[in-house]
C-alpha cells in the first residue's frame, strides 16, 4: 500500500468512528467506582459530605466516558441518573453474592475477604454495573469493562447476559458466559465452565443462542453446556468435563464417566481422591 492511500483511509476511517475512546479511563472510572463501594485502596468515606464529594466525582468521571462515545450532553444527564439510580439495587445484590459465596465456601473467611481478593467476586460486579450501562443501550464502554475484569480475572461474561441474584464463580479461570445466557438465582459455577452457542455465525445474531441455567443449580469445572434451546432445569448437579447441547429435567445429576487405565510398575499405594 502506497503511503498516501495509507494516510487517506486512515483519516477516513478516524471520521467514520466519530468517536476517540479513551480505553484507561473507562477502565479507571469502574475500577474506582468498585473500590469506592467496598472501600478498598486509599478512598475512604466516613461522612454524608465525603459520600456526596466521591459520588459527585464519579458521576463526573461517567460524563467524560460517555463524551468519549458521542452521546449527546442531554443523554448524557439522564444515563447518570439512570444508572446511579441503580446502584443501590446493584450494591445490595453484590451483597447477596458475597454472602453466598461465604456460606458456600468452606476456605472463605469473610464477606469482606470476598470483596478484596475473590476474582469471581470481582468479575460478578464488573458484570454487573456493565450490564446496567448495557440496558441503557451504551455503545462499546460496556464490552470494555467486560473485557477489563476479564484480563484480569480470566473470567469472560458478556454484559448482555442475564444474571439472578446469589451468584457464585468459585476459582473462576477460563469461564465464559455468553450474550444471551439466562443464569437463575442461587446458582454456582466453577473454573472451565463455558454457556456458549453451538454456532457463531453472524446470521444468528440477536437470536437465543446461548443456554438458559434455572435456580439452585451447580456446574462443576471443565463443562461446556451450549444452545440457545438447552435448559438446564432447577436443582440440578451438572458434574465437571460434561458437555451438553440439550436440556436436562429438574432435579437431574448428569456426570462425565472416564476410565483411567495406569500401566507400568505397581501402584504401591491407592491414589488420592481430593476437591478443590
Amino acid at each position: 500500500m502506497k503511503e498516501n492511500n495509507f494516510k487517506t483511509q486512515f483519516l477516513s476511517s478516524i471520521i467514520e468512528n466519530k468517536c476517540f475512546i479513551v480505553k484507561n479511563k473507562a477502565e479507571q472510572f469502574i475500577q474506582k467506582l468498585y473500590d469506592v463501594l467496598f472501600q478498598i485502596g486509599d478512598v475512604r468515606i466516613t461522612s454524608e459530605k465525603d459520600f456526596e464529594n466521591v459520588f459527585s466525582a464519579l458521576k463526573a468521571h461517567l460524563k467524560e466516558v460517555l463524551c468519549d462515545v458521542s452521546i449527546p450532553n442531554d443523554e448524557i444527564l439522564k444515563i447518570q441518573e439512570a444508572f446511579f439510580k441503580a446502584l443501590p439495587l446493584i450494591y445490595a445484590t453484590l451483597k447477596e453474592d458475597a454472602e453466598f459465596m461465604l456460606e458456600y465456601d468452606p476456605a472463605a473467611k469473610s464477606v469482606r475477604e470476598i470483596q478484596i481478593a475473590y476474582p469471581g467476586f470481582f468479575a460478578i460486579a464488573i458484570y454487573r454495573f456493565s450490564h446496567e450501562l448495557h440496558k441503557l443501550y451504551i455503545p462499546i464502554i460496556p464490552r470494555v469493562l467486560s473485557e477489563y475484569a476479564h484480563s484480569k480475572t480470566g473470567i469472560d461474561i458478556h454484559p448482555g447476559a442475564k444474571i439472578g441474584n446469589r451468584f457464585v464463580i468459585d476459582h473462576g479461570t477460563g469461564v465464559v458466559i455468553g450474550e444471551t445466557t439466562i443464569i437463575g438465582n442461587n446458582v454456582k459455577i466453577f473454573q472451565g465452565v463455558t454457556l456458549g452457542a453451538i454456532s457463531v455465525s453472524r446470521d444468528v445474531k440477536g437470536q437465543k443462542r446461548h443456554p438458559t441455567i434455572e435456580d439452585n443449580v451447580v456446574v462443576y469445572s471443565g463443562t461446556t453446556i451450549l444452545g440457545g434451546d438447552t435448559i438446564i432445569g432447577e436443582n440440578s448437579v451438572i458434574g465437571g468435563n460434561v458437555w451438553l447441547t440439550e436440556s436436562v429435567e429438574p432435579e437431574s445429576r448428569v456426570f462425565h464417566k472416564s476410565q483411567i487405565i495406569v500401566k507400568g510398575k505397581k501402584i504401591k499405594h491407592q491414589p488420592i481422591n481430593f476437591v478443590i
